[in-house]
């Protein structure tokens, strides 16, 4: 079995929204919300990929 970068590429931040994204009215899904929501599974995708992968930042 391999257990390279190739076949578990390190996941990638998600693109932080712009800043007019936002429009200030208090949707239900912000931009802004779903931007940290996306963040903490990059983090989380982060940490595992990293415990794959020791020493490879």
């Amino acid at each position: 079995m391999s257990d390279t970068a190739a076949d578990d590429p390190k996941p990638q931040p998600p693109q932080p929204p712009q800043p007019g994204d936002c429009c200030h009215s208090g949707c239900t899904f912000c931009v802004e919300d779903m931007y940290q929501d996306e963040l903490d599974r990059y983090r989380a995708a982060l940490k595992a990929w990293q415990e794959r992968h020791p020493g490879h930042g």
